[in-house]
């Protein structure tokens, strides 16, 4: 295939303006909801075609990810390594939301006639993409409202201990602390090298804080903080050997890792899909092991709380905004047609060289290890002498490249995050070295 060609419908998807957005939605536009289809249908085109070229390369590089990344919707020029707060969409995902925004606006008896059975097909979907069964998917708003559904719906008493680590985010430390203040329960930090150096030396950590009053491990599967992958196979096999539920912050994870519960092994996992997914804000994912619903209550109640006999129990919450959730699909369907196991191994390898070149840096110390096992696509750094807010405005203004502070000083994590998706090519990491090593010349 000639990479230089393009279809008309594909010059027209490059040519959505945020005008034709605009008229899209007022309605009246020549962007017909055939039209979107028929956008949707090119892209796939060429991915497909791009995968006939490359079938047996199973990590190619150069011309296939920079193909790939014109599907991406970006602002001319700019280069976004910050896919751990909220990533970009494909273009067949933004055509899907405004597509079926548009049947809502305009047809509210085929969306809550006809919808509903679609939303079921997605659940599907999703179940299949994260090798679980659909009874045991429940669609969220994000992560943190899955950690709080956890959190709120399990019979503790006081006195019950609940393990969490120290480099836990918001969302996976105040629903437990709520708790802690209702009830009386107790909240145990266990502490976390930054990096650790082993799975060992993680799960130990867990292994000696465990007593008898333990009843749950909740932890970051994706350490916002430190780029870490906890390994929860490993700590979930520990906890259910005592008796331990164990609970799953994996907000990075979808669509960044080829995730598997049965292989993991939690009871409870929650997700964000807008950030390494592509999905639209707004819709997240609450995985609960079909062996332990008994033990978990709904937080929201409504028609269907006490009569369920699946994970859609803690679902009852009213009409909500289903376009998300078809949008939703669509990324689960353009991940799927690139192949995720090809999407993991693109992300790693960018984090592997980014690591590989921070590492000849002077006075750089690296929060992430270089372990495959225990890293994903989010690298974490500080610089001594050197602020991490001048680090991300000088690589914004120079090179309009995007990345975010992170860290807190108690666990001497501030520095700098970079997230390295596959839209992201070696020539930016470089570009990130070369303003990162021109920092520290004019440091010193």
């Amino acid at each position: 295939m000639d990479l230089t060609r393009q279809t008309n419908s594909e010059k027209e998807m490059q040519g959505f303006s945020r005008r034709d957005f605009a008229k899209l939605i007022i309605g009246g536009s020549a962007l017909s909801i055939y039209t979107l289809n028929q956008l949707n249908a090119a892209v796939y085109q060429s991915i497909t075609s791009l995968n006939s070229k490359y079938i047996r390369d199973e990590s190619p590089d150069g011309v296939y990810w920079e193909a790939l990344s014109k599907h991406f919707l970006f602002q001319d020029g700019l280069i976004m390594m910050n896919n751990g707060t909220v990533g970009p969409m494909p273009k067949p995902v933004f055509n899907t939301l405004i597509k079926t925004f548009k049947i809502q606006a305009t047809n509210p008896f085929d969306f809550y006639n006809y919808f509903p059975q679609k939303k079921e097909d997605v659940r599907t979907k999703l179940a299949r993409f994260i090798n679980a069964s659909p009874e045991e998917v429940v669609f969220t708003r994000n992560t943190t409202e899955g950690m709080n559904f956890a959190a709120n719906g399990l019979d503790l008493k006081e006195g019950d201990e609940v393990l969490i680590s120290s480099l836990e985010h918001p969302g996976g430390i105040h629903p437990w602390k709520l708790k802690e203040k209702r009830f009386g329960i107790v909240v145990k930090e266990v502490p976390l090298g930054v990096p650790p150096k082993s799975v060992d030396e993680i799960v130990d950590a867990f292994k000696k804080a465990i007593t008898p009053k333990t009843k749950v491990i909740s932890i970051s599967h994706t350490v916002y903080i430190t780029g870490l992958i906890a390994p929860i196979k490993e700590l979930s096999k520990l906890a259910h050997k005592n008796g331990i539920l164990l609970v799953a912050d994996s907000a990075h994870g979808l669509g960044m890792l080829k995730l598997d519960m049965k292989e993991l092994g939690a009871d409870f996992f929650a997700s964000s899909p807008y950030k390494w997914l592509g999905a639209p804000a707004g819709i997240g994912l609450f995985y609960v092991k079909k062996e332990v619903q008994e033990k978990l209550w709904p937080t929201i109640a409504t028609t269907g709380w006490d009569t369920y006999k699946s994970a859609e129990k803690y679902e009852t919450l009213g009409q909500r905004a289903d376009p998300l959730t078809f949008a939703l699909g669509e990324a689960i369907d353009f991940q799927n047609v690139i192949g995720r196991d090809r999407i993991e191994r693109r992300v790693k390898a960018l984090a592997t060289y980014l690591k590989k070149e921070l590492s000849k840096i002077r006075g750089l110390r690296l929060h992430t290890s270089d372990d495959l096992y225990l890293s994903g696509g989010l690298t974490a750094f500080s610089i001594k002498g050197i602020e991490p807010e001048k680090i991300v405005n000088y690589l914004r203004e120079k090179y309009n490249i995007v990345i975010r502070t992170i860290g807190r000083e108690k666990d001497n994590t501030e520095g700098v995050r970079i997230s390295t998706h596959i839209f992201v090519s070696f020539k930016h990491i470089d570009m990130v070295i070369e303003g990162i090593k021109h920092l520290v010349k004019h440091r010193d």
